[in-house]
């Protein structure tokens, strides 16, 4: 009778021992995410399994520069005075932005103040850009919206004149509809040459 206890407990410990073993196992396939309250960075870089940049986020000091096919170009532009989030396409090339910035110079005055959301065209320049500055040298908020070139600009400047204008393929604007600060609305028709063809106005 003894001996066969002593089976029975080998086997049952053997039996208990794999199954704590399976356990451990399938737990370790899928372990938790972590979570944290609060990460202190100065940098985020987002990538593909390749090792593409897809996005950064940084602040003003690890803001890169341009980056076209994973490759910087700091000759293509100053040093960028924001903090913010860079997108990049599936090259590796920059594509759109949210940046924005802000401060006092030396002289107490405000510079590089304001934010812009950005998205551009493969290739080429910006498509669509949401922006509101207000510093020492720029005064305006507005959508801008353009294929080689600014077509459509919605906003108002530091005149405090509210605008829509229309441009052409060259950049050039061909239809300007604004209401001035104290409420007078216009509507002009520019040539190609910036004349004025005609204009309408209330009476």
């Amino acid at each position: 009778m003894r001996l066969s206890i002593q089976k029975f407990l080998i086997l049952y410990s053997a039996v208990v021992s794999t199954v704590l073993l399976g356990v451990v196992l399938v737990g370790a396939k899928k372990p938790a995410s972590p979570e944290f309250d609060v990460v202190r960075v100065h940098r985020i870089d987002v990538v593909e399994p390749n090792g593409t940049l897809r996005m950064v986020i940084s602040n003003h000091d690890k803001l890169p520069p341009v980056i076209i096919n994973g490759k910087e170009h700091p000759e293509m532009g100053a040093a960028r005075p924001q903090a913010g989030m860079l997108f990049y396409n599936d090259e590796g090339t920059e594509n759109g932005g949210l940046i924005f910035g802000g401060r006092k110079n030396e002289k107490g005055e405000v510079v590089d103040s304001g934010g812009s959301l950005s998205f551009d065209k493969y290739g080429a320049g910006q498509i669509i850009q949401l922006a509101g500055v207000d510093d020492k040298s720029h005064q305006f908020a507005g959508l801008a919206v353009g294929q080689g070139g600014q077509r459509i600009w919605i906003g108002h400047g530091d005149t405090g004149v509210a605008s829509v204008s229309l441009s052409d393929s060259n950049g050039k604007n061909r239809i300007v509809m604004q209401v001035a600060k104290d409420g007078t609305p216009s509507l002009v028709f520019l040539d190609d040459q910036g004349r004025v063809v005609q204009s309408l106005a209330p009476r």
